[in-house]
């Protein structure tokens, strides 16, 4: 089957193992413009913030300028300031945050104040009673301090002699940060909120719409290497639909290309098995009548081809059988487990015998007065018959004469409610066993543990076949000092 499929999947685009899946590229493509419309927010908000906060801050110094302002009286001689300490303690109220003021006149000459503070910039403008409002810095104790200063430029004095005074109020920058943190904290935290729950939207989106493409992947690896059945995804997108449809034009046109390979396979083998009967006939009659020894030689070479052509033909036809759409048209029935097996391995002691090998069938204890309870299975009994036929003939062909061959059947419990119960088929040889890394190559096909023997390489690849066909396992283990066991499991009714 991975022959006919080869031609096809090279045909299928080549995907990387570091390709991204779609999911993360879906989310990485809504996910990543909120993010980014997030961060450009909390920026504009935070512009606005300041703004806001630059804005009720000079609103507050211009009131404290313009109060200052009243406290400086001109007079003839000069500039009369009345100052008290409360007007002082008012403007100094702000216990977060330092306030300092200067009144200059003419502007820059130092006349009260508790600090003074640096001019306006020369690009700033001062227009008579109005206020000026720039940044600037003050030497304080802790060094440079930013503030944000209001300046108000007043005239005073006779028309004819008018002289200007400067009033500057400043203020240091805490709380004014403080004030766009708190903003700033305050506006992001919801929309930080708002993404979250957009973002796990998204989510649930991205994951809700790729919901039909999971469904179709478990659709697809549960299934059995030869289950080639359409896969059915009425309520899915039209996107997978399409792709489901698809595969299934696929799954068609492989099904039809194995169908005719098995077909091709059966009816080769059904045209083999007359041609090779009469070889052997012919072979077997010649030997009867030839008395030389060369040529009886050559055709027991003759005669041993042609037995192991038609055994390998009717091993091909067994495994024809075994596929699901020859064992779907056979039927199933229940069954006693335990009689077929008795049943064959009676009929298979004289071969037994005659190459010199014991065979028999355990009773598991149980006396000869009482009948042994029934295994019950249900499946098709001519290729469970056929299976079991292949155990114990591998068992004659390779454990040699002189050896001892026990088969046995048991019904063992189920660990749990949720497992069936399962019949258990167990053949024991003596002989010399296999190596422990050929016992799960021995179910492969054409492969043979030896070079002796008759075999052809298909017995134990059909046993596992129609054993997996009817849900059960089989496997093969060393036994001590010597020998090997195979063991076949099948689900009890």
């Amino acid at each position: 089957m991975l022959n006919l499929l080869q031609p096809l999947l090279n045909r299928l685009p080549v995907v990387s193992p570091g390709s991204r899946s779609l999911r993360r590229h879906l989310l990485a493509w809504l996910l990543l413009p909120q993010l980014v419309l997030w961060l450009a927010a909390a920026a504009v908000t935070y512009n606005v913030a300041v703004r806001y906060a630059d804005r009720a801050n000079d609103h507050g110094l211009y009131l404290s300028s313009r109060a200052l302002a009243r406290q400086v009286k001109p007079i003839d001689s000069g500039l009369f300031v009345d100052f008290p300490r409360a007007a002082k303690d008012i403007i100094e109220a702000d216990p977060d945050d330092r306030v300092y003021y200067m009144v200059s006149s003419p502007p820059g000459e130092f006349i009260l104040g508790n600090h003074k503070l640096p001019p306006p910039h020369q690009a700033v403008t001062l227009r008579p009673d109005r206020p000026t409002f720039y940044d600037g810095q003050v030497e304080s104790p802790d060094g440079m301090v930013q503030v944000r200063v209001a300046a108000i430029l007043l005239d005073y004095g006779d028309p004819n002699q008018q002289r200007q005074m400067m009033v500057q109020v400043a203020k240091s920058r805490v709380s004014r940060e403080a004030l766009a943190r708190d903003i700033l904290i305050d506006t992001v935290l919801p929309l930080s909120l708002l993404v979250l729950a957009m973002s796990g939207l998204v989510w649930a989106g991205v994951r809700t719409g790729l919901a039909p493409l999971a469904r179709l992947r478990e659709a697809v690896s549960g299934r059995g290497p030869n289950d080639l059945a359409p896969i059915e995804l009425h309520s899915a997108p039209e996107e997978v639909r399409d792709l489901a449809a698809a595969v299934n034009t696929l799954l068609a046109a492989v099904h039809a290309s194995v169908v005719e390979q098995r077909r091709f396979i059966s009816d080769a083998a059904h045209q083999l098995r007359t041609p090779l009967a009469g070889l052997k006939s012919q072979s077997e009659l010649a030997l009867k009548e030839t008395i030389d020894p060369a040529l009886r030689a050559r055709l027991e070479m003759v005669r041993e081809s042609a037995t192991r052509s038609a055994h390998l033909v009717t091993q091909l036809l067994t495994l024809a059988r075994a596929e699901p759409e020859s064992l779907a048209t056979l039927g199933r029935s229940r069954f006693d487990l335990r009689r077929l097996v008795q049943d064959l391995t009676a009929e298979l002691v004289p071969r037994a015998l005659n190459d010199g090998i014991d065979l028999g069938l355990d009773d598991d204890g149980h006396s000869d007065d009482l009948p042994e309870p029934a295994v019950t299975i249900e499946g098709n009994a001519l290729l469970i018959r056929e299976a079991i036929v292949n155990v114990i003939d591998n068992a004659i062909r390779y454990a040699g004469r002189g050896s001892e061959i026990t088969v046995r059947v048991r019904e063992e419990p189920a660990i749990d409610s949720d497992q069936p119960h399962m019949a258990v088929v167990e053949v024991d040889d003596t002989g010399p066993g296999l190596p422990t890394q050929m016992h799960t190559q021995v179910f492969d096909r054409f492969f043979r543990g030896t070079n002796e023997g008759r075999g052809c390489g298909l017995g134990l690849a059909i046993v596992k076949e129609i054993v997996e066909r009817h849900r059960g396992r089989v496997r093969v283990a060393s036994r001590l000092p010597r020998g090997l066991r195979v063991e076949i499991r099948l689900p009890a009714t």
